[in-house]
């Protein structure tokens, strides 16, 4: 149905002379306003949040969007005809000697496990071209590279061994060497029972 003048008119003069219309135009709140509902909270949705820190040692999962760079090039992923028109495939970088966003000691650890990855330059490179979508791939990246830290800083974990591991470790240990004393000689046995008998002279 198309909207005419008239019909414009007409509404705006049904708001300037109905009860609803003069609310609207008085500034009218309802009780259910995000104002107070939340009465502390600024209500400002550009407000950037705090990247949260990282506590003793460990790697928060937050990854900076200004410490890193995102490029963009033409895909051999799926998307047939559409990987020629848009450049989807996703390579996220950052420098990893200078990423204080990670604590020193994975990035000691990332750059011996994956020296292969980082460029001359120092930069860790992860790619992506999962998708025909730049921003499913550009969240492919990140989770693979927030994956990538996880595992370092899980290796870095020196597992605690409790004294009652230790000892059924040894019991177990002592216990396989009996068993393979017990089948050696039930193996010489055999091999004595398959000689030829001799005779005494």
């Amino acid at each position: 149905m198309a909207v005419t003048l008239t019909s414009l008119f007409g509404f705006r003069r049904f708001l300037r002379n109905s009860t609803c219309g003069r609310a609207y135009l008085s500034g009218f709140k309802s009780s259910l306003s995000l104002d107070k509902l939340y009465p502390s909270s600024r209500l400002d949705i550009t407000t950037i949040p705090q990247a949260p820190e990282s506590k003793d040692g460990k790697f928060s999962g937050y990854i900076p969007m200004d410490k890193i760079q995102v490029s963009y090039a033409r895909s051999s992923g799926p998307g047939g005809q559409n990987v020629n028109c848009v450049s989807t495939k996703t390579e996220v970088r950052f420098h990893l000697a200078t990423a204080e966003w990670i604590p020193q000691p994975i990035r000691d650890k990332l750059a011996e496990r994956l020296r292969n990855q980082i460029s001359k330059e120092g930069y860790l490179i992860v790619k992506s071209d999962r998708t025909r979508s730049q921003q499913l791939n550009l969240a492919d990246s990140l989770d693979k590279l927030r994956n990538i830290i996880y595992a370092t800083a899980q290796s870095l974990v020196v597992p605690e061994v409790k004294p009652e591991t230790v000892e059924r470790q040894r019991r177990l240990r002592e216990r396989a060497a009996r068993e393979r004393l017990r089948e050696k000689r039930a193996q010489s046995m055999t091999k004595q029972g398959r000689q030829a008998p001799t005779l005494d002279s």
